[in-house]
């Protein structure tokens, strides 16, 4: 499902910030050599992810789900000069390609990655973060919110990508699409969740913002 027309976000694209270089770079290196290229975050919403960051000025970030590392570094635009951005890719075969334009983004430093288990490897971390993104397995999204807000203070804000799902979210479900059903749980449940406000926004493929209270 299409909810804008091709001319109409060219429109908005070319009507919101300028694409980064080396977002540029990425992106084309992403096509050429991954697979699945469609997964990257691309120019409009990375501006989003941009602007959400710098306005919220955090100096701990975690990002579930890497890819090839366009979301963290626009992520990374908005994070304190002494903060950290801990990524984490089930995909090691991913790691050098991130690495290599983490390096060049000129804060490379302050990216941490791991490779693994999100649900194992949060726990283990020493931070609380003031900005979470979530971008990987959808049927694993409850969990990765619920491991995530257990590392957050009120205030802390949690993105969550995808939610609309090519707007499956609203059509019905094949016995077989557990990935649909999830989604459904999950937009329920931050609706309904106490602990956070949620607003959920059609940008690109749907993405939800949840501030702890």
């Amino acid at each position: 499902m299409h909810f804008l027309s091709p001319i109409l976000e060219s429109y908005i694209a070319n009507s919101s910030e300028n694409e980064p270089e080396l977002l540029q770079e990425l992106t084309r290196e992403t096509h050429l050599k991954v697979v699945q290229p469609r997964m990257i975050t691309g120019h409009f919403q990375g501006r989003v992810l941009s602007m959400l960051s710098k306005i919220i000025n955090p100096k701990y970030i975690l990002e579930i789900g890497t890819y090839t590392g366009y979301s963290a570094l626009c992520l990374a635009e908005g994070l304190q000069k002494k903060g950290e951005l801990h990524t984490i890719e089930v995909n090691e075969e991913l790691h050098q390609i991130q690495r290599k334009y983490f390096d060049k983004s000129g804060v490379g430093p302050q990216i941490k990655q791991h490779i693994g288990d999100a649900l194992e490897i949060v726990p283990k971390l020493n931070q609380t973060f003031d900005l979470v993104f979530i971008d990987a397995q959808k049927v694993n999204y409850d969990a990765y919110f619920e491991a995530a807000i257990q590392k957050t203070n009120p205030g802390s804000v949690i993105l969550s990508d995808n939610v609309l799902w090519s707007g499956k979210v609203v059509e019905p479900i094949q016995k077989s699409d557990k990935a649909t059903a999830a989604l459904l749980e999950y937009n329920q449940k931050l609706k309904n969740d106490p602990r956070v406000e949620t607003v959920l926004l059609p940008i690109r493929d749907g993405l939800t913002l949840s501030r702890v209270l």
